[in-house]
């Protein structure tokens, strides 16, 4: 029996299904749709010419992801500003990645040494901002970030751990983007510089408090409606 037998999706319907999900995810990651902001299903499937069905399939995806809010009347919405999850999730940051970090500098190898310097000279090298992708960071920017706080982490060689720190970085991705457009002067650069640097010296306690304070700054800029500061 073939693999289109066994899938209960028609191939044509779950690539339709995949095409709208990057759509909705990469417009909300762009700003499109606003904190708080309502995503109305009719809405959306005029919009992108296809069915209610494949929408809110789309829909739950991204509810999956933390980019959107299942409602009690069974709508949809971005999340806001205020939301307690972002304060939770940068409180699990700072618990669990700091720990890591310790292990990582006291376990990892020279191999591991060259990997976080080569993935900080990517980060630094790759331009945050382009104006066709909006006003908040490029998607490039976004993976060479995600890279170099991974690679800073790896050399604990604990997978159950590593993945802790994947599925805490999704659900902080809307976090880092709104943090970073509320206060575009901070200086994340700098505090990646001396977050490599405090590590490749197997200096553990200035890596980890250096690492606290970039994950506080993060949070604190969604902390209110101002916003007084922000990345992580």
């Amino acid at each position: 029996m073939s693999q289109t037998a066994h899938s209960s999706t028609p191939p044509g319907k779950q690539m339709l299904s995949e095409q709208v999900y990057a759509h909705l995810r990469d417009a909300i990651m762009r700003g499109d749709h606003p904190p708080g902001a309502p995503l109305k299903p009719q809405e959306l499937a005029k919009e992108q010419g296809v069915s209610l069905a494949v929408v809110r399939e789309a829909l739950v995806r991204v509810v999956g992801e933390g980019l959107a809010d299942r409602l009690p009347n069974r709508g949809f919405a971005v999340p806001s500003f205020s939301d307690r999850r972002w304060q939770e999730i940068a409180e699990a940051r700072r618990t669990v990645e700091p720990v890591v970090l310790r292990m990582s500098i006291e376990r990892g190898d020279v191999d591991w040494e060259a990997r976080v310097r080569a993935a900080h000279h990517r980060l630094a090298r790759t331009p945050a901002y382009a104006t066709e992708e909006g006003e908040y960071y490029t998607s490039a920017w976004a993976e060479a970030h995600r890279a170099f706080h991974r690679t800073l982490l790896e050399g604990c060689g604990n997978h159950a751990l590593l993945e802790t720190f994947d599925r805490l970085w999704t659900a902080s991705a809307l976090a880092r983007r709104w943090s970073a457009h509320r206060n575009p002067d901070r200086d994340g650069a700098e505090e990646h510089r001396k977050l490599e640097e405090a590590v490749l010296a197997r200096d553990a306690g200035t890596a980890a408090a250096v690492l606290v304070q970039h994950l506080t700054l993060t949070a604190a800029a969604l902390a209110d409606d101002t916003g007084q500061a922000t990345q992580g």
